[in-house]
């Protein structure tokens, strides 16, 4: 094929994507005019004025951040149909476009004219005769690869139609891998667009072995949703979870490229709303805290009486003396938990306690006085107050976690859950200060279970200027009295951000749920309730060590929705080498593993090293080896006891900066990596959903063995590599 043909289709290509980005320079400044116009609406001077300039703005910011989401490689796709079919071309965008007539000048990926562009084949062209892909750098085209689906149609059509290059998918897979993950949108396969036009309600669910692509399926499924149903995803939101910050911000840009913005990104320890935590427990501390009998220890907690507060009240009044004693608080505690979660009591506090009191008045004075007057006689007493206030003060879940740190308050509420080890492990654990990852199910089944302070409302404040709620109590005040004696650190308790009787999440994605432990698929699950589900996983990846329990757990997550399930059989991320090497792994080791086919060769099997005397030594060799023959990232993976030391070897390595600009950077899994950064260190658990082109696999028997489901952890280890595998054995 000559240079010159190529040149002259790139030519054709590139005057038709000028046309667009001057489309599109077009429509931004379009949408910038309404907002203008949008602002003025503001000024004049009256409500409607009001909402019609939040409205236009509005819009016209969403439409502004979709076009400069949208700028780079605007333009992947071209179709040539059949003639009687569609007589120009069809190209297919990250958006849709119209031209100054309001004709199509290019649609959008996820609309219906352009699900041929992925679905057509060979056997079944679906009257396509050529797809064309164009790559692009920026707003420039650099290279057009060609599929020609029906060479009958094209001879017979008698048209021009060159097909040029080798395949867009194959040049894909060659790609440098950098540190983040990219859109497929140009190279979708009719397996994976299958799954990406499924049905919206219901539960979606993704599987398939190492490398099938799942998670960017299920991100171009997010976005697909965004634009069939607009209104639906993005009024009630797109949750994404995954495992990791490190895989949230290796995933962050895909959805924007697609030119979508509505979505929010949380890993597992994100998902509650004022939390954010970055590091693991240890193993066998992590399987306690995330076993579903951990429920049951937090539903006890939520119940118990707060630590310090009075366990006696006593008051002379006319001539009674008024006794509440243990026994009595008790069965009053017993009594208005029985009516609702802990918080949301607060208002009947006060009354529950002047009814208790009001039966133990017996002299003829308080009994003429009446009940009117002794409740205001109570109310108006700072001992009462102050005591109503200390014996239930409004809590939240941060402050009663803290409770658990007690030994022996631990003991009773998990007398009979949790053995005296587990009690031991978890009570070392919460020394360490701020929470972990596996503690956020754990805070927020405790925040589900202790509930919100009850808002008042609009109604309720016009009608009682005095502030008084139910049975005439004093709310705030006992919010104040309660900030005083009970504040944390001298914090004044606030309520939460954002509610939990607040609507869930419209949809769901959840990727790497094989690694989700019971109490995790709870914490999910309350977001989930209305919700429609994308699932993405590979059961022979997972890293909990009880399947039959995270099941039981999904399965009540997902209690009465339609499944549609879809497999990927297809390799794209490992050479055949590297996954012939992973999967006999796999087998040897006993994992039922789900195998795909790897469709790319490199013809460089994986190195194993054996034997190393000084294994820093043999490690900056691999990865000065590795680092000079890939252009993209290098992963060093080792065993979690030996994170810091190679970190700190990796930081007195400067052959790496000299042989491979850039490379040198050591951090570990909560630390953002920059753009700049090629070679990492992390964990097993933090290669979870990432890829590198080069990996350097330190100790991996170790790996192996510092968990109960090690031999997963390490099968993702091996699956993790595009390029270049080195094993340190």
């Amino acid at each position: 094929m000559s240079e010159e043909l190529v040149d002259r289709e790139i030519a054709n290509e590139q005057a038709f994507v000028d046309r667009v980005y001057v489309q599109l320079a077009e429509s931004a400044r379009a949408a910038a005019e309404i907002a203008k116009e949008g602002h003025s609406r503001g000024r004049l001077g009256h409500e409607g004025g009001l909402v019609e300039r939040d409205a236009m703005v509005f819009q016209a910011a969403r439409r502004i951040a979709q076009l400069d989401a949208a700028h780079e490689g605007l333009v992947f796709g071209r179709l040539d149909l059949r003639g009687e079919v569609d007589p120009e071309p069809r190209y297919i965008g990250r958006i849709g476009l119209r031209d100054a007539n309001r004709d199509s000048l290019l649609i959008d990926w996820r609309a219906p004219a352009a699900a041929v562009f992925y679905q057509a084949t060979a056997a079944e062209p679906q009257d396509v005769i050529r797809r064309r892909v164009l790559r692009a750098a920026g707003n420039v085209v650099v290279g057009v690869e060609d599929e020609l689906l029906d060479a009958d149609a094209l001879e017979q059509s008698g048209a021009d139609l060159p097909i040029i290059g080798e395949g867009a998918l194959m040049a894909q897979l060659s790609r440098a891998r950098d540190r983040s993950m990219h859109s497929i949108v140009a190279t979708i396969q009719a397996e994976q667009d299958q799954a990406i036009r499924a049905p919206g309600k219901g539960v979606v669910t993704i599987s398939g072995g190492p490398g099938t692509g799942k998670t960017v399926v299920a991100l171009h499924r997010a976005a697909y949703l965004l634009y069939t149903d607009r209104r639906r995803y993005e009024s009630g939101g797109v949750l994404i979870v995954g495992p990791s910050g490190v895989f949230m911000r290796y995933i962050e840009r895909v959805l924007p490229s697609l030119g979508e913005t509505a979505v929010a990104l949380r890993s597992l320890g994100e998902v509650v709303d004022g939390l954010r935590a970055t590091r693991h427990d240890e193993p066998a501390v992590a399987d306690v805290k995330g076993s579903a009998r951990m429920a049951e220890v937090m539903r006890r907690t939520a119940r118990q009486q707060a630590p310090g507060s009075p366990a006696e009240f006593r008051i002379f009044w006319r001539d009674d003396t008024i006794v509440l004693g243990r026994g009595d608080l008790g069965r009053l505690r017993r009594q208005l938990m029985s009516q609702g979660r802990r918080n949301r009591q607060l208002p009947r506090v006060v009354p529950t306690l002047l009814d208790a009191m009001w039966r133990q008045v017996r002299g003829e004075r308080g009994r003429d006085r009446g009940r009117e007057a002794f409740d205001d006689d109570m109310m108006s007493t700072p001992a009462f107050v102050d005591f109503a206030a200390a014996w239930w003060p409004p809590l939240d879940a941060t402050e009663v976690f803290g409770w658990l740190r007690e030994p022996e308050f631990l003991a009773r509420v998990a007398d009979g859950v949790l053995g005296p080890e587990e009690q031991r492990l978890l009570a070392k654990s919460w020394t360490a200060g701020a929470p972990s990852i596996e503690d956020v199910p754990l805070l927020d089944e405790l925040r589900y279970a202790i509930g919100d302070v009850p808002a008042r409302t609009d109604d309720e404040r016009d009608l009682d200027e005095t502030g008084l709620l139910e049975g005439g109590v004093d709310v705030q005040e006992l919010f104040t009295a309660a900030d005083r004696e009970f504040a944390p650190s001298g914090r004044a308790w606030a309520p939460p951000t954002h509610r939990i009787e607040d609507d869930p999440y419209a949809h769901v994605l959840i990727d790497e749920a094989q690694d989700l432990t019971p109490m995790q698929w709870r914490m999910v699950g309350r977001r989930g309730r209305t919700a429609s589900w994308t699932i993405v996983g590979d059961p022979a990846q997972s890293s909990w060590p009880v399947p039959a329990e995270a099941a039981e757990a999904r399965a009540a997550a997902l209690e009465g929705k339609e499944i549609h399930e879809f497999h990927l059989s297809t390799n794209y991320r490992n050479s055949s080498e590297i996954y012939a090497f992973a999967a006999a792994y796999a087998q040897r080791v006993g994992l039922d593993a789900d195998l795909p086919t790897a469709v790319r060769s490199t013809g460089v099997e994986p190195q194993v090293v054996g034997g190393a005397a000084d294994l820093e030594s043999a490690t900056r060799a691999a990865v000065a080896e590795v680092a000079a023959q890939v252009q993209g990232t290098v992963g060093i993976v080792v065993p979690v006891a030996r994170r810091s030391e190679v970190n700190a070897w990796l930081a007195s390595w400067p052959e790496l900066a000299d042989d491979a600009p850039g490379a040198r950077a050591a951090i570990d899994s909560s630390v953002t990596p920059s753009g700049e950064d090629r070679v990492v260190v992390l964990t097993g658990l933090d290669t979870k959903g990432l890829e590198f082109d080069g990996i350097v696999v330190v100790r991996p028997q170790e790996i192996e063995d510092e968990s109960a489901t090690g031999r997963a952890t390490l099968y993702v280890v091996l699956t993790r590599a595009t390029q270049l595998l080195t094993c340190l054995s």
